[in-house]
């Protein structure tokens, strides 16, 4: 098999499991790319690799542990709350619909806390389903330290890993209600659609205007929403809706169909429980062109000052 028919094979896999890591789509991509061109390199010298799949999943396991140690130390000096880049999923590949459950923002978040082989442990074995001898083969550690590692990432995760517990077309419905509610400013429709513990969180990365500590509450969400989300849309800011990491969401554009933001929901139990509001220009260009909110918003507040 071709090194290009082995790409088209290996790599939703390979991609899958580099974004679960990191959370980064460009990290994600950078992780597949390099560890590609490292199976080139072996087959360009003739060397046999009895199971590509396997070479595949161990190299791009260890480079991400790797990046993700490197990623820490920048995180830590990152200006407000990081999230993870957003992966639109509106037409979700079949290797992403094995895994959409796990591919929600709040669970990426959530992984954030572990330490990045319990990272890689928990996700081969708990979400891609590998066995433990393959695990610890791809981490490269034993068997027995293999399931110590999933045991205390699969502890921490339980009591805390996101519910959705509702159809597709449940959430789908609960997010259009949500969204003419917020563009409206309704705040008592916001308030209903809200879970009573309902956290939106903001990332804007110190180079747009955002929030920098989460909101927590229904009626502190309700009412920052229903100022913010008719006012926007009164600076010329459009939602169109979508769909991001598996659960139901929109974008914000501009006049010039220019990206502004993502507004990703995660939905259970028929409400909303978190709201992940992303505008870092830098975890929106592999989505399309950017706009520039900084300056809407600014001139937005003129006009309001004009008047």
């Amino acid at each position: 098999m071709s090194i290009s028919d082995l790409y088209g094979e290996l790599r939703p896999r390979a991609f899958a499991i580099a974004y679960h890591m990191l959370g980064s789509v460009s990290e994600a991509e950078d992780v597949v790319q390099e560890a590609f061109l490292r199976m080139h390199q072996i087959l360009q010298r003739d060397e046999q690799i009895t199971s590509p799949r396997a070479y595949i999943a161990t190299l791009v396991i260890r480079l991400a542990i790797d990046q993700l140690r490197s990623a820490r130390a920048r995180r830590e000096r990152y200006v407000g709350e990081w999230l993870p880049e957003p992966l639109a999923t509106a037409s979700t590949p079949a290797e992403q619909a094995e895994t959409v459950d796990s591919l929600s923002l709040a669970f990426l978040v959530l992984l954030e806390s572990l330490t990045p082989q319990q990272r890689a442990a928990f996700l081969l074995r708990e979400v891609f389903e590998y066995p433990y001898a393959e695990v610890a083969e791809f981490i490269g550690t034993d068997v027995d330290s293999t399931r110590h590692l999933v045991a205390r990432a699969r502890n921490h995760v339980r009591e805390r890993r996101p519910r959705h517990h509702a159809s597709r077309r449940q959430r789908e419905e609960l997010a259009q209600r949500f969204f003419a509610a917020a563009e409206l400013g309704d705040l008592p429709a916001l308030e209903e659609l809200l879970a009573q513990d309902v956290a939106l969180h903001g990332d804007g990365g110190g180079k747009v205007p955002a929030q920098k500590q989460p909101i927590h509450g229904r009626e502190r969400v309700a009412r920052a929403l229903s100022r913010s989300m008719p006012a926007a849309a009164g600076w010329g800011m459009r939602i169109q809706l979508t769909e991001f990491n598996g659960q139901p969401g929109a974008v914000a554009i501009d006049g010039h169909d220019r990206l502004l933001g993502v507004i990703a929901l995660d939905i259970a139990d028929g409400q909303i429980q978190t709201i992940h509001a992303i505008a870092n220009p830098d975890k929106l260009r592999h989505l399309g062109q950017v706009g520039d909110l900084g300056a809407l918003l600014r001139a937005g507040r003129r006009s309001g000052d004009d008047t």
